[in-house]
C-alpha cells in the first residue's frame, strides 16, 4: 500500500468524521456526502449499511431516491391536470399518473427523508412534506403548464416563482377590498343592465366578473413593469363591463345609448353597436403613476381583431421610441375558448410573437374560459385537452385559474406580465368560469346544456364566495362588504337618471327643431360615435396635389438605389439589374415598374416619410423585379440602399412576413391605423392570395371608417393580371373590392405606368385625408417594353384618374375604356391592324371614379361615338358590373362589352385557350 501524505491523511479524517455524522443522523450532513456514503455502502456489500441500520439512522435506496426527482418532475409537467379549475364542479379524481406507486414509492416511504434537487432550491425534505408542497403548488386553483417551454432560462424562471411562493397570493387588506369591489362593480353594473333594459343584447360577463379584478390588477402592476401603455383587443362579451368598470367609460352615456329612443345625431358614417366601438382612457394607479389603456375597435368576427392589436401596439412602441426593448407598450388579448380553439388567425397571430417585423415584445393573453361556445361543447369544439393548446406552438407559458378565486387569477395575471418583461414572450391566462346567460340574453341555453346551466343556476356569485372567504379571514366584515355593493348601486342609480335626463332634452329639441321654419333649423354636430376613438377628417375630393419632385431629388435616390459598399459581394445577376437601373437613369429612362415604385419609396424617406413594406417574399419581390435588400454571396449579410440616400431621411422597413394573409394584413392595417405618418403597404405574392384576407378586407379596411370614425391608409398591393398561368394566379377579384365601394371609403386602381405608380403612392401621403389604397399591381407589365416611364413624368404632373388617348378625338367614332393591362393588349391590335378611328381611354382609377372628367371626355368624343368597355377578366369579374351603369349614366347610352363570357373560375387552365379568348374579345373591341 502506497503511504499517504499529511494532506490524504487530513482529507481522510475530514470523511471519516462525516462518515460518523451521517451514521448518527443522515440528515445532519448535506446531499452531496449523504449521497457518497449512501454509494459507497451499496458498493461496500452492504457492510455500513446494517451499522447504521443498528445505529438508527434510515438509508435511502438510491433507486427510490431517483424516483423521488421523477415524482418531482411530473407534478410540474401534469400537476395542472389535478388542479382545481372549474367553479362549477369539485377537484378532479386522483390521476394515477401521479400515485406513488408510479415512482416506485408507496405510503411507507412518507416519513422517509429525500434530497429534493432543484426543487425548493434543494434540502432534504420527507416525502409526506414534498408531496404536500407539490400538492399545494401545482395542484390547487392554478395549473401551470411550462415544462414544454425549451428555454431553460424561462423554465427555470418560472420554477422558481412557482415554487418558491407556493402560487399562494399575498395580497395586502388594501389589495384584497380592492379586488373585491371591482368584481362587485362588475356583477352590480350587469344585474343593473338585465333588469333595466330587459330583452337587449349586452353579452354580458356575468360568470365571468373576475377578469374586471384581473385587468385592474394587471393595469396597477404596469408601473412596477416599466409599461405605460395597454393597447387591449377583445370580442363583444363583457365588452360593455371592460368599457365601464375598467376604462371609466361614462355609466350615463352608455345608459343613454341602451334606450330604445336612443336617435345618434350622425356627423358622419352609419356607426356600429355599442360593444364594437373602440375606446381610450389614461388610468391612474395605485401608486400615482398613469397607464394609457386603448381598447381597439372590433367586428363581431372574434379573433380577427388579434392581428390589429399587435400592429397597433408595435406602432405605438415606435411612437414612443420604445422599438428596441418594446416593453412600454403592452397588447393585451382577451380570448373567448370556443374562439381561440378555433379560429386559424389566432395560431397566425401567434406566430408574429418572434419575427423581427412583427413582434410585440410579447403579448398578455385571457381566456374568459366559459366552458362552452354558442351551444357547442368543448368535446364538439376542439381536439385538445386545453382551449389554449394553440399557445404551446411558440413556447408560451399558460396559467390555468378558477374564476371563482379572485386572488388566484390576479396573482397569475401580476406573474404573467413579470413573465412577458422578462423574457418578451407571450403568455397565457386561462380563467375558468362560467357563462350566466345564453350566447345574449335573448337565448335560452338550456335547450342544449340542460344539465349545465343546472349548475349554474344553484351557483354562488363570486362575491359572495369571496366576501365570505375575506369575512374568514378578518379582512373585513359583513357590513364593510354590503356598504361597497350599497355605493356602486346607488352611483348606477344616479347615472341612470342622468341619462333619461339627457334623452328627455334631446326629445324635446328635436321635436322644438322639426317645427322650427327652415331658415331657423340647425343641424346637430353631435354625433353617434360619442365616448369612443372616433377620428374625423375632411371628405375625399379629386382635388390633384403636388407629387412631382425635382431632377436633383431623383438623381440622389438613384445614387444610392445603385451604390453597394466596396466590400459586399453581390450577386452578378444583382450586378447587372443595378447597372441597367443605372443606365436608364443616365439616358432619362426608360423606367420600370419596380424603378418607379423604387423612386416613390426614395422620395418619400426623403420628404420624411417613413415606408413599411410588409408580405410574402416582399424583400426580393414575387417576379424579382424589387430586390429592395441585398445579400452578400460569400457571408449573406444584407444591405438595404434605400436607407442610404440621406442621414436625414426616414427609415425604410421592409420585412419578408410569414405565410400568412388575414393575420399579416390585419398587423399592417392597426399599424396604419395608429402611425398614420407612415406609408404602410401589404403586398399579396399573387392577388388571388388576397381571398385568405377577406375578413380583414370587409370588416375593417372597406368598412372601418363608416363604422368607428378609425382612418387607415394601407396600401395594398395585389398582383393582377391574365397572362395564361391559370385561375389561381391571374385575378385578384377586382370585382370584390368594387363591391365594397361606397361613401368615398377606399380607393381602386388599375395602373398602366411606373409614373403613375409614383404618383399614386406619393399622394397617398400628401393629401389631408386617408383613405386606403387597393392597387391591381402588376405581373408581366413589371417588364412590358411599352409599361415604362421617362424623367420627365416623375417630376412634372401629378396622378391621373383618368388617362386620355392622345389621337384626335375629330377622326374617332369609337371610344374604348379599359382600366389596367389589357391596355397594352388593345394599343397592340389597333397598331397591328392599323386602326385609326378608335380611341382608348384608361381608367386608372376606378373607385372614386372621377365622373367629371369621363362627363367632359363624353363630350370631347361626341355622343354618337361607339361605346366599348374591355376588359381581360370574365363578365361576371372585373370592373363590368361596377362600371357600366355609371357608364350608361355619363354617357347617355349603354356599352357594348369586349371581354371574356362569364365563368366560374377566374381563368382557363390551357395557355392556347386563354390566347384564343384574348384573341375574340379583341377583335370585338374594335369590330363590335
Amino acid at each position: 500500500m502506497n503511504p499517504v501524505t499529511v494532506s490524504e491523511r487530513a482529507n481522510a479524517g475530514v470523511i471519516e468524521e462525516y462518515h460518523q455524522r451521517w451514521l448518527d443522523n443522515p440528515d445532519s450532513v448535506d446531499p452531496t456526502w449523504r449521497a457518497f456514503f449512501q454509494g459507497f455502502t451499496l458498493g461496500n456489500n452492504g457492510q455500513s449499511v446494517a451499522v447504521a441500520a443498528t445505529a438508527g439512522a434510515p438509508v435511502v435506496d438510491s433507486l427510490k431516491q431517483a424516483h423521488v426527482h421523477y415524482l418531482i418532475n411530473a407534478y410540474r409537467a401534469i400537476g395542472h391536470t389535478q388542479s382545481h379549475l372549474d367553479p362549477l364542479s369539485g377537484p378532479p379524481p386522483a390521476s394515477p399518473k401521479l400515485e406513488l406507486s408510479q415512482f416506485a414509492l408507496s405510503d411507507a416511504d412518507l416519513d422517509t427523508v429525500f434530497d429534493t434537487g432543484t426543487y425548493l432550491g434543494g434540502g432534504q425534505m420527507k416525502l409526506r412534506d414534498i408531496v404536500a408542497a407539490l400538492k399545494e403548488t401545482y395542484c390547487g386553483h392554478v395549473g401551470v403548464e411550462y415544462a414544454h417551454i425549451q428555454d431553460q432560462d424561462a423554465r427555470r424562471w418560472l420554477q422558481e416563482r412557482i415554487e418558491s411562493s407556493k402560487l399562494n397570493p399575498t395580497f395586502t387588506k388594501a389589495q384584497k377590498v380592492r379586488i373585491l369591489r371591482r368584481v362587485h362593480k362588475a356583477e352590480l353594473f350587469e344585474k343593473f343592465l338585465h333588469t333595466k333594459y330587459v330583452g337587449q343584447k349586452r353579452f354580458s360577463l356575468e360568470g365571468g366578473e373576475t377578469i374586471i379584478a384581473a385587468l385592474d390588477a394587471v393595469i396597477d402592476h404596469c408601473p412596477d413593469s416599466g409599461i405605460e401603455e395597454i393597447v387591449m383587443g377583445m370580442a363583444h362579451r363583457g365588452r360593455l363591463n371592460v368599457l365601464t368598470s375598467i376604462m371609466r367609460k361614462s355609466f350615463d352615456v352608455l345608459f343613454e345609448q341602451f334606450s330604445e329612443n336612443y336617435v345618434p345625431d350622425t356627423v358622419a358614417g352609419d356607426g356600429d353597436v355599442k360593444y364594437h366601438l373602440g375606446y381610450e382612457s389614461i388610468l391612474k394607479t395605485s401608486s400615482g403613476a398613469q397607464v394609457e389603456v386603448r381598447l381597439a375597435a372590433n367586428p363581431s368576427h372574434l379573433e380577427i381583431v388579434n392581428p390589429v392589436v399587435e400592429g397597433k401596439a408595435r406602432a405605438r412602441q415606435r411612437i414612443r421610441g420604445d422599438a428596441k426593448e418594446r416593453r412600454k407598450v403592452m397588447p393585451v388579448l382577451i380570448h373567448g375558448d370556443a374562439a381561440i380553439a378555433g379560429q386559424g388567425v389566432v395560431a397566425e397571430t401567434l406566430q408574429f410573437s418572434q419575427l423581427p417585423g412583427y413582434r410585440t415584445g410579447g403579448t398578455l393573453h385571457f381566456v374568459i374560459n366559459n366552458q362552452v361556445g354558442f351551444t357547442t361543447d368543448p368535446i364538439d369544439a376542439r381536439s385538445t385537452r386545453y382551449c389554449t393548446d394553440v399557445a404551446k406552438m411558440i413556447e408560451a407559458p399558460i396559467f390555468h385559474v378558477n374564476g371563482d378565486d379572485p386572488e388566484a387569477v390576479c396573482m397569475v395575471s401580476q406573474l404573467a406580465m413579470d413573465f412577458r418583461v422578462q423574457f418578451k414572450r407571450d403568455v397565457f391566462v386561462d380563467m375558468y368560469c362560467y357563462r350566466k346567460h345564453g350566447h345574449n340574453e335573448t337565448d335560452e341555453p338550456s335547450f342544449t346544456q340542460p344539465t349545465l346551466y343546472k349548475k349554474i343556476g344553484a351557483h354562488e356569485l363570486v362575491s359572495t364566495i369571496y366576501t365570505n372567504a375575506l369575512v374568514a379571514q378578518n379582512s373585513i366584515t359583513t357590513v364593510e362588504g354590503d356598504a361597497i355593493k350599497a355605493e356602486y348601486s346607488a352611483a348606477l342609480d344616479e347615472n341612470l337618471t342622468k341619462a333619461k335626463s339627457r334623452e328627455a332634452e334631446k326629445i324635446e329639441k328635436r321635436k322644438a327643431a322639426a317645427q322650427a321654419p327652415a331658415a331657423q333649423t340647425t343641424t346637430a354636430k353631435t354625433d353617434s360615435f360619442k365616448g369612443s376613438t372616433a377620428v374625423f377628417q375632411p371628405a375625399f375630393n379629386h382635388t390633384p396635389v403636388t407629387t412631382a419632385v425635382s431632377a436633383e431629388t431623383i438623381d440622389n435616390v438613384v445614387k444610392a438605389l445603385t451604390t453597394v459598399p466596396a466590400d459586399f459581394k453581390i450577386h452578378s445577376k444583382i450586378k447587372r439589374f443595378i447597372d441597367g437601373r443605372a443606365e436608364a437613369h443616365k439616358n432619362g429612362g426608360p423606367y420600370d415598374w419596380g424603378m418607379g415604385e423604387a423612386l416613390a419609396f426614395g422620395t418619400l424617406l426623403l420628404d420624411g416619410t417613413p415606408v413599411r413594406l410588409s408580405g410574402q417574399d416582399c424583400e426580393r419581390g414575387t417576379f424579382t423585379h424589387r430586390h429592395a435588400v441585398f445579400n452578400d454571396t460569400e457571408t449573406g449579410a444584407k444591405f438595404t440602399a434605400l436607407n442610404t440616400i440621406s442621414d436625414k431621411q426616414a427609415k425604410f422597413c421592409v420585412y419578408n412576413s410569414l405565410l400568412s394573409e388575414a393575420a399579416v394584413l390585419g398587423f399592417d392595417y392597426g399599424y396604419s391605423l395608429d402611425y398614420p405618418e407612415m406609408l404602410c403597404i401589404w403586398e399579396a405574392q399573387f392577388g388571388d392570395f388576397v381571398n385568405g384576407a377577406q375578413v380583414v378586407l370587409d370588416q375593417f379596411i372597406a368598412s372601418g371608417e363608416s363604422k368607428w370614425q378609425r382612418n387607415s391608409g394601407i396600401t395594398l398591393l395585389l398582383p393582377h393580371g391574365y397572362e395564361g398561368q391559370g385561375p389561381e394566379h391571374s385575378s385578384a377579384r377586382l370585382e370584390r373590392f368594387l363591391q365594397t365601394c361606397a361613401e368615398n371609403n377606399i380607393q381602386v386602381v388599375n395602373l398602366t405606368t411606373p409614373a403613375q405608380f409614383f404618383h399614386a403612392l406619393r399622394r397617398q401621403m400628401k393629401r389631408d385625408f386617408k383613405k386606403p389604397l387597393v392597387v391591381m399591381a402588376p405581373k408581366s407589365l413589371l417588364r412590358h417594353p411599352g409599361a415604362v416611364s421617362k424623367l420627365e413624368d416623375f417630376i412634372k404632373g401629378s396622378f391621373q384618374e383618368i388617362i386620355d388617348d392622345p389621337i384626335e378625338s375629330e377622326k374617332t367614332d369609337r371610344v374604348i375604356l379599359c382600366s389596367g393591362k389589357v391596355y397594352y393588349d388593345l394599343i397592340d391590335y389597333r397598331e397591328k391592324n392599323k386602326v385609326e378611328n378608335t380611341a382608348i381611354i384608361r381608367v386608372e382609377q376606378l373607385y372614386p371614379l372621377h365622373r367629371d372628367t369621363l362627363t367632359k371626355l363624353a363630350d370631347d368624343y361626341g355622343r354618337n361615338a361607339r361605346l366599348v368597355w374591355c376588359q381581360e377578366e370574365p363578365a361576371n369579374m372585373g370592373a363590368w358590373s361596377f362600371i357600366a351603369p355609371q357608364l350608361e349614366e355619363i354617357f347617355g347610352r349603354k356599352a357594348l362589352y369586349a371581354g371574356r363570357d362569364g365563368a366560374a373560375s377566374p381563368a382557363v387552365g390551357v395557355l392556347s385557350m386563354h390566347r384564343q379568348q384574348l384573341a375574340n374579345f379583341l377583335k370585338k373591341a374594335f369590330t363590335a
